[in-house]
């Protein structure tokens, strides 16, 4: 995949303006790269309210509006409810828009092609936003590993565990389309939070060809059905197997300026390991680089930085393409599959 380079800012706009704006919009406040022209929501409220990050910005109730007003777009920043990825995203590639898109890409593979047969029909560019690929302290496990600073790699565990006190406020409108993704067997925990830990798997080790999956379901009212306790483990093309396990810890107290997960990496080589101890939240803190930038919203910072310095240079790789995104895509169904048979093995590749 390569981009038509600029020769001036990327003329930017986003299209969704609710909690997840707080986190993107990091990688837009004070980059030379873009210059955002343009806000999108259809609730005059969060319009209103984002309108002072962007004093220069239009402001639409649609994106068929700005389409219409003649404002020259390049990009759209796309922090749409995850229902609405396949039809929005073929909207704003139909006007000529790249679109950077929040992740999970979609619910199925039939959306997924639809995305990607619109991307090339439009000669634009879809990215799938994944910031945990430029959160620092995974990044420097990333570099420990291929340096054999812990020797061969002989497997790895990622630990989540997901508390229900702490954190930031979450609009209840924002879980009123979760609720509608677990109602489409697409849960929180293991679909949508666990996008970034089936991303940071394929991008540490390559492609998985073997998942086995036992999710399940704690339940806290008519359908509010959590996927956990769930455990998942795979193994890569190259040998090397990982496992992740999902708890809940509902009365739990986590001290987090963001979402109220725990998250651990480690990873075992024959003569050491290595472990991130924390990331949306602030739970085990032993850092033996200090230096690390660990600040979650920081990696969306990158993330969104990364991605207009791309569109304007063609400076790469790109992380995440459509394509590869299908990849994590195929990742989490085939968990589904294989949780559904019962915990047998399911070839990501083969699943349909």
């Amino acid at each position: 995949m390569s981009s038509v380079p600029y020769d001036r800012p990327v003329r930017a706009a986003f299209v969704g303006l609710g909690r997840i704006y707080d986190l993107n919009v990091r990688g837009y406040l004070g980059n030379p790269d873009v210059e955002v022209v343009a806000l999108v929501d259809p609730s005059e409220e969060r319009r209103a309210k984002r309108q002072p990050d962007w004093p220069g910005a239009a402001t639409f109730s649609s994106a068929a509006e700005l389409a219409a007003s003649g404002i020259e777009v390049d990009a759209v920043e796309a922090l749409l409810p995850i229902p609405l990825h396949a039809d929005g995203v073929v909207e704003l590639l139909d006007y000529g828009w790249h679109v950077n898109l929040q992740k999970p890409m979609c619910n199925d593979l039939a959306d997924a092609q639809r995305i990607l047969d619109a991307a090339k029909s439009s000669g634009k560019t879809v990215r799938v936003m994944e910031n945990y690929l430029f959160y620092q302290p995974l990044r420097r496990l990333k570099a420990a590993v291929e340096a054999g600073e812990i020797g061969a790699v002989v497997g790895y565990h990622i630990k989540m565990v997901g508390t229900g006190l702490g954190g930031w406020e979450v609009p209840w409108s924002s879980f009123e389309w979760q609720l509608r993704q677990i109602r489409a067997g697409r849960g929180i925990l293991l679909f949508d939070d666990g996008w970034h830990k089936l991303s940071t798997a394929i991008w540490l080790f390559g492609p998985v060809r073997e998942v086995r999956a036992w999710i399940g379901t704690t339940s806290f009212g008519e359908g509010i059905d959590l996927d956990a306790p769930t455990t998942i483990s795979w193994e890569h093309a190259n040998g090397i197997r990982g496992v992740w396990d999902i708890t809940l810890a509902p009365d739990m107290y986590l001290r987090s300026d963001y979402y109220t997960n725990d998250e651990r990496w480690e990873i075992t080589g024959n003569s050491g390991f290595a472990r991130v101890n924390r990331c949306t939240g602030r739970g085990i803190q032993q850092p033996s680089f200090h230096a690390l930038d660990d600040d979650w919203a920081s990696s969306f910072r990158d993330s969104g930085r990364h991605w207009t310095r791309w569109l304007r240079t063609g400076e790469g790789p790109l992380l995440w393409s459509a394509g590869e995104a299908v990849d994590v895509l195929r990742f989490a169904l085939a968990a589904y599959e294989s949780s559904a048979a019962g915990g047998t093995g399911v070839d990501p590749a083969k699943v349909v």
